[in-house]
């Protein structure tokens, strides 16, 4: 079961690096077929294998040599873990195909950020109505928590918006109130605290290190993404341990 999952999660993650750097630019996800960015020379299927592909080549394109993002092959490896991870965790129950949504809607705007600073509203209006459907059929406890938390996350970084005077991005603000409908208040509230509390780390990392200009932006999504299957998988786990710490 397990090699099945990861020969599914690392094709589906292909398929949303594709997603994640195509829609931004307006582009078909079907065609063209996947070329090199620099020589344009059209990938053969053996040259399209998830993370295989990448490795035997050693980074490189087959033809002209230039040198291949390793986004690609990274997106690939996470979706396949995270597919895993998730599995391992909540087991072959109803819950994990909305895990396994949510976790392709994050790995897709990941994807974006990264590349473009930008969480594309045709992937946020593409998986809304899925998790609104799964969450009418795979309700959480109580029912009402998915409203509560849509409305939660995307007041939330409104709000955060109007005060920081657009210190947050749309983007963000539509994605959390999806991130919401999807895990409910608590693992919304929670996700928000450890995205934060990544994006400063990092950021400040990167700043003392001088990987990045000061006042300069830095995606958020990706600790969003992070900060959300860290919460959704092991919510529980982490609140405990941090009630344990005073009490």
């Amino acid at each position: 079961m397990l090699l099945l999952i990861t020969l599914y999660a690392l094709l589906l993650g292909s398929f949303y690096n594709v997603v994640g750097l195509r829609v931004p630019l307006k582009k078909s996800i079907v065609k063209p077929r996947s070329s090199c960015p620099y020589c344009r020379h059209q990938l053969a299927a053996f040259e399209l294998i998830p993370v295989f592909s990448y490795l035997i080549q050693k980074g490189k394109c087959r033809r002209c040599k230039g040198r291949i993002s390793p986004l690609y092959p990274f997106m690939e490896a996470l979706n396949a873990g995270l597919f895993v991870l998730a599995y391992l965790q909540i087991g072959m129950q109803m819950e994990l195909l909305a895990a396994w949504t949510l976790i392709s809607m994050l790995i897709i705007i990941t994807v974006s950020d990264l590349k473009y600073m930008v969480i594309p509203d045709k992937v946020l209006l593409f998986f809304l109505p899925l998790i609104i459907i799964e969450r009418i059929f795979i309700p959480l406890t109580p029912w009402w928590d998915s409203l509560a938390g849509g409305a939660l996350g995307f007041g939330l970084l409104l709000l955060i918006a109007i005060i920081s005077r657009g210190g947050m991005g749309g983007g963000d603000i539509k994605l959390y109130g999806v991130i919401g409908l999807a895990v409910g208040v608590k693992i919304t509230i929670l996700s928000f605290m450890i995205a934060t509390f990544l994006g400063a780390v990092i950021g400040l990392s990167a700043l003392a290190f001088k990987l990045i200009e000061k006042g300069k932006p830095i995606p958020f999504g990706p600790f969003i993404a992070a900060g959300t299957i860290l919460a959704y998988l092991y919510g529980d786990i982490i609140i405990s341990g941090y009630v344990s710490l005073f009490y």
